[in-house]
């Protein structure tokens, strides 16, 4: 029954992660994410209010975060990688946020597609993907 429990747990945490998606467009402000649908590279950058932008942003990134530490607690069951794990994901978010900011406030076509793949890792779990199989290498030669 305990691993059953442990599969239940991911599957409901994953859909979790695929229903923020999903619903992006009604969850969150963003306007680049029509942007980013169209051919960007020969566009000006949307017009955004940059307060609620960063504060949809820091929201979408809180909820990835919390269910990828859940998802990180069901796989491992160790506090010391979740401790971890938090402290990178408030390192990759300070550092993260200033350069969204910066390419925000200061748009230049030059930058879009940079842009367009830092911007990734504050609103998908991309961290998640890149922490897992670095938790199961180490526990594999712990």
């Amino acid at each position: 029954m305990q691993k059953g429990f442990k599969y239940l747990s991911l599957i409901v945490l994953v859909g979790l992660l695929i229903l923020i998606r999903t619903f992006e467009n009604q969850l969150f402000y963003d306007p680049y994410l029509s942007f980013f649908k169209n051919d960007y590279l020969y566009i000006d950058s949307p017009r955004q209010e940059t307060f609620k932008l960063v504060a949809y942003t820091t929201l979408r990134y809180v909820l990835n975060t919390i269910i990828s530490l859940a998802i990180l607690f069901v796989l491992f069951k160790d506090a010391s990688i979740i401790k971890f794990s938090t402290l990178v994901y408030i390192v990759s978010y300070v550092i993260l946020i200033l350069i969204f900011l910066y390419f925000v406030i200061n748009p230049k076509q030059d930058d879009y597609y940079l842009f367009f793949n830092l911007r990734r890792f504050l609103i998908q779990p991309l961290i998640l993907l890149l922490l897992i199989p670095a938790f199961y290498y180490h526990k594999q030669h712990k």
